[in-house]
């Protein structure tokens, strides 16, 4: 399973101008659809197993077997963000891993998980959606504050700024100043079979919520930690990992 996508360099020098003049850059049907089925089912099982309720999985270990972690570990992406990486910045990533996470929204335990606006640990983020509600208000769109910030060569003001954004009274503020019109964000309605890459570590986004009696769904794969190595860093991937496995137990619990 890998996307279908040309790695000229050409090709690669326009998808970081979209992601730094739009924000974002999209590789359209980059997946058949016998694919997209095959993550369609294998998140339909495991929603099925949550009784409906929202659940993440994190890293190879937790998708084993699964279409996401055969597209992590398939050559052309790892091309793909090698050559992203490497023209945006000048080099290779100092850590070649490809970590995976998938993200079910669906059920009212969903809510707590949408508008939670963070920056990733790593540059590069490219989401695809497997799930996304064509009808309705409320269809878990992506909003992004896109190139916010550069990469910080300090970890600990890396740890800062996440700190200091990613708490509830500030996602609260954040979206009463986008309720306000005071914050414009941008706005990227997801389309199922398309690929989507941008700089999630300088980029403030979140999922809008998503109606309850639907059900959103998406792969997304991180690449290129600025800060690979640091106590720091792991320390974060280890407080996410165990923030997602009580999101899904409460979930399972209130169920």
């Amino acid at each position: 399973m890998s996307p279908t996508f040309r790695y000229d360099p050409v090709s690669i020098a326009l998808l970081v101008h979209d992601m730094d003049q739009r924000g974002h850059a999209v590789i359209e049907q980059a997946f058949c659809a016998n694919e997209l089925a095959d993550m369609r089912h294998y998140v339909e099982r495991h929603a099925s197993q949550h009784n409906g309720r929202y659940f993440a999985y994190h890293g190879l270990d937790a998708l084993a077997d699964s279409p996401m972690a055969r597209l992590a570990a398939s050559p052309e992406l790892a091309t793909l963000l090698d050559r992203l990486h490497r023209h945006a910045t000048g080099a290779s990533a100092a850590s070649r891993e490809i970590f995976p996470v998938l993200r079910c929204v669906q059920g009212g335990s969903g809510a707590r998980e949408s508008n939670a606006f963070h920056y990733d640990a790593t540059l590069i983020t490219l989401l695809v959606p497997v799930f996304i509600p064509e009808e309705g208000q409320q269809r878990g769109d992506l909003v992004l504050f896109p190139n916010l910030r550069p990469v910080r060569a300090s970890v600990a003001l890396n740890v800062a700024e996440k700190a200091v954004l990613q708490n509830r009274l500030s996602r609260r503020l954040i979206c009463r100043g986008i309720d306000a019109g005071w914050l414009k964000p941008r706005t990227l309605p997801l389309v199922p079979g398309n690929l989507y890459l941008f700089w999630g570590y300088r980029s403030l986004h979140a999922n809008q919520p998503c109606d309850p009696h639907l059900r959103r769904a998406t792969a997304l794969f991180h690449y290129g930690d600025p800060h690979a190595g640091s106590l720091a860093t792991r320390l974060i991937l280890t407080l996410n990992q165990q923030r997602a496995r009580r999101s899904v137990a409460r979930s399972d619990t209130a169920a």
